[in-house]
């Protein structure tokens, strides 16, 4: 897919987390403005992005400017994917299949967000996390970054909230089922984290063209992983079309609710 169209902006790495707040929120109005469920994801990601942002400036983390360092070179690579794939390069398998979904009607905002989250956390943070330091301090880095799972699962019901507003029977389930919900996406959250961690102390000691390698094996398996999210068996695909089919809004409608 190509799309001149895409800002030019986040064309260029960004330097600081205001400038990935920029560029998330060019990818979000450039998805409104063209009805893009690209825009999903980011809309999500730029809203935890400023909840780190704010929890640097409390100084909630032990070392703010390691973690707005971890914070961008994270970023990055999921805003470099978004603009290599417009412009019709190709990024991580894993995000190509993210982003191939955004061009079909079926899978629900859910399956796009999940998708998101499987490239991003699965494969690119622990590959951040091992950028961000030299290999004899990763360990120091340890305990910020589980402090981002603090950060995620501060956002978990405020998202359920939003997912309810686009399909409404799920407010039913919020009600009756939501503290074993939130339950359920914290624990999966939380064991993508570890692994993502385990990732980063796998990456973090080799020489470059090892790496690469390491890299380039993670993202296979992430790809077919990517294959359970948007296709979970034939009982679980039957459930999706129906949730999809109650889902309203368009999709600028449902990306202002994300955000």
């Amino acid at each position: 897919m190509m799309d001149t169209n895409f800002p030019a902006s986040i064309s260029t790495p960004a330097a600081t987390i205001d400038e990935v707040i920029m560029q998330l929120t060019a990818i979000v109005e450039w998805s409104k403005q063209n009805n893009s469920r690209m825009g999903y994801f980011a809309a999500l990601y730029r809203k935890v992005t400023i909840q780190v942002k704010k929890g640097i400036q409390e100084n909630y983390f032990d070392d703010g400017l390691r973690m707005e360092r971890l914070d961008v070179i994270f970023a990055n690579r999921y805003i470099r994917a978004c603009y290599q794939y417009q412009i019709g390069q190709t990024p991580t398998q894993s995000w190509v299949r993210a982003f191939d979904a955004t061009q079909h009607w079926w899978p629900i905002v859910l399956q796009h967000l999940l998708l998101g989250m499987n490239a991003h956390i699965n494969l690119d943070l622990g590959i951040a996390a091992a950028e961000s330091v030299p290999p004899e301090e990763l360990q120091n880095l340890k305990g910020d970054f589980e402090k981002i799972n603090q950060v995620l699962a501060s956002l978990v019901g405020g998202v359920q909230s939003e997912l309810a507003e686009i399909w409404p029977i799920l407010g039913f389930f919020n009600r009756y089922l939501g503290s074993v919900e939130t339950a359920i996406i914290n624990f999966s959250m939380e064991k993508a984290r570890d692994a993502a961690w385990s990732f980063a102390e796998q990456l973090s000691p080799l020489a470059d063209e090892q790496r690469q390698q390491v890299i380039a094996e993670k993202d296979d398996m992430m790809a077919l992983f990517s294959r359970v999210i948007s296709h979970p068996g034939f009982y679980g695909s039957l459930i999706l079309g129906i949730i999809r089919l109650g889902e309203r809004g368009t999709t600028r409608q449902r990306i202002e609710i994300l955000e």
